[in-house]
């Protein structure tokens, strides 16, 4: 089950503490509180020298007194930095699409805060401590979801999300959509004035793929979690066997994630009675959708965990260019490319898609009349009701919606900047296709809750172990038993709801530990978001 969190402190250090999934997601929603301590205020401060004794000393070096991109030999004077900076601001806000979500945004400049901090960017205090006026303020920059490939940074993004520090662009602020100059003159202050390398320290970086992958991560966790949980309830509404579970078999083929779900199913099934009725049954082997759901369920849990690592390495990582080393030197070098997380974001979707696809298969094979004690498409007077046969429809077409998105964004690459930027990752769209992937699943697990259910009910007055008749009991307080056809999209989207908004996981864990069901080893520590 769902294991408590480790303690998380009430207070972070931008660029001195270690920034975790737990921590950034905690830092949006405002329960712990973000500041910038005196050492790192330090290293801020040599930086920012740095930068502006290489100005003084006319010295040339790329991002700070030259153009950006194909124009990097082209020198631009003291008088001129400035000018260059918030140019590049305007030039880059070219962003199209739907706006991003507010807290993705939000999540964004925490994590540009981050990296600033860490004091090798160049960056000044007053300008790190105006986006912490932002954060703070729930004052969110309005980012348009399109535009970015990937590398020298989310440029077009976070263009955008930094513009309104100089007073364009738009953020939104208490629920609504507002021009920065308002907001301005509202709290009586005036914009930034940027200085020589700030502007594009502030666009050079992966913060858009970062900030989604955080989003990623998380719901897609929430999503294995429940799959478990509603496999269990329709494998128990099958009568499948729980032998594929046990751990002398997952010795022999000791992966992580299938060791982990296995385990996990065993202490969710518990000491069923709906086991032990048909325990000497003449079913030799279960369809795969229910044999395998360990090799199926933990091999999406190992892409998952893998995803989870690389962005805990990129959450503290610095992706700016070029770099402001401590001894004084500057390297221009390519930690924006968003290649590590684009890989690994187009595999998370993969494994988000074959989630789903084992979920509709066990769905339709619930709706068979071939197992003993469920009626035909799981309803007893059919032909004339449809019973459950509809609901498949829709997640046969959110399955195959999905297939169409796995295509790898990272596989593609278009060269910009007059050929300066010959490979980009494209990873803000391997991003995207993520969450739209994790979005389909969880409609297509909802569905199959509401369907399980209703099998479930074919095995009363049987009970499960106590896991699973909790979660069942919980669908029930909403959703009835289904006699005869009715509209059911209102059903399946509480369904769904309870799958999105944690709802069934959290009575499950409950239940757990009412019954102080425990995992036995800990490998449930690398699957959890501390």
């Amino acid at each position: 089950m769902v294991q408590k969190d480790k303690i998380i402190p009430k207070s972070f250090n931008y660029g001195d503490d270690t920034l975790t999934v737990g921590i950034a997601l905690k830092l949006v929603a405002g329960k712990i509180t973000g500041t910038i301590s005196s050492k790192a205020g330090e290293l801020i401060a040599y930086s920012r020298s740095i930068v502006e004794n290489i100005v003084a000393n006319h010295e040339t070096v790329y991002g700070i007194n030259t153009g950006f991109g194909p124009l990097c030999t082209t020198i631009i004077s003291e008088s001129d930095t400035k000018k260059l900076q918030l140019n590049l601001l305007m030039s880059h806000s070219v962003g199209v699409g739907d706006p991003i979500q507010p807290d993705i945004a939000k999540l964004m400049m925490i994590l540009k805060v981050h990296t600033l901090a860490k004091g090798y960017s160049g960056i000044s205090m007053n300008t790190l401590e105006r986006i912490l006026w932002h954060i703070n303020n729930d004052i969110i920059p309005v980012v348009p979801s399109q535009g970015s490939v990937g590398a020298s940074g989310d440029l077009a993004p976070l263009a955008h999300l930094f513009l309104p520090l100089t007073g364009y662009g738009k953020v939104i602020f208490k629920g609504k959509i507002v021009k920065m100059g308002i907001i301005l003159k509202k709290f009586g202050i005036k914009p930034i004035e940027l200085g020589a390398k700030e502007g594009l320290a502030l666009i050079n970086g992966t913060q858009f793929i970062t900030a989604h992958t955080v989003k990623i991560v998380e719901r897609l966790q929430n999503c294995l979690d429940n799959a478990d949980l509603i496999a269990a309830m329709n494998l128990e509404a099958m009568l499948g066997s729980v032998k594929t579970f046990s751990p002398e078999l997952h010795s022999l083929r000791p992966y992580q994630g299938i060791c982990y779900v296995a385990e996990r199913m065993r202490m969710i099934i518990g000491n069923s009675e709906i086991v032990q009725s048909h325990k000497n049954c003449s079913r030799l082997q279960d369809p795969y959708s229910l044999r395998c759901i360990p090799q199926v369920h933990g091999a999406s849990r190992n892409a998952w965990l893998h995803l989870k690592e690389l962005l805990n390495i990129e959450l503290n990582s610095v992706t700016d260019n070029p770099i402001i080393l401590h001894d004084g030197q500057t390297i221009s070098g390519g930690n924006f490319h968003g290649q590590p997380l684009a890989m690994a974001l187009d595999y998370v979707t993969v494994a988000a898609s074959e989630l789903g696809n084992i979920a509709d298969r066990r769905i339709y094979l619930s709706l068979n009349d071939s197992i003993e004690g469920l009626p035909k498409l799981l309803m007893k007077e059919t032909g004339l009701n449809s019973g459950f046969m509809i609901p498949q429809y829709t997640t046969a077409a959110l399955v195959s919606e999905n297939k169409s998105l796995c295509f790898p964004a990272s596989a593609d690459s278009i060269p910009t900047s007059l050929g300066q930027e010959d490979h980009v990752s494209m990873g803000s769209i391997s991003a995207r296709k993520a969450l739209m992937v994790i979005s389909n699943l969880e409609k297509i697990l909802g569905i199959e809750l509401y369907c399980a259910a209703q099998g479930f009910d074919f095995r009363r007055p049987l009970t499960s172990g106590g896991i699973i008749d909790e979660c069942h009991r919980f669908v029930r307080q909403t959703i009835p038993f289904a006699e005869y056809d009715h509209i059911m999209s209102e059903e399946m989207n509480k369904a769904i709801e309870m799958v999105s908004n944690k709802t069934l996981v959290t009575i499950s864990a409950k239940a757990a530990k009412k019954l102080k069901f425990k995992l036995k080893n800990e490998r449930h520590e690398l699957y959890g978001i501390y």
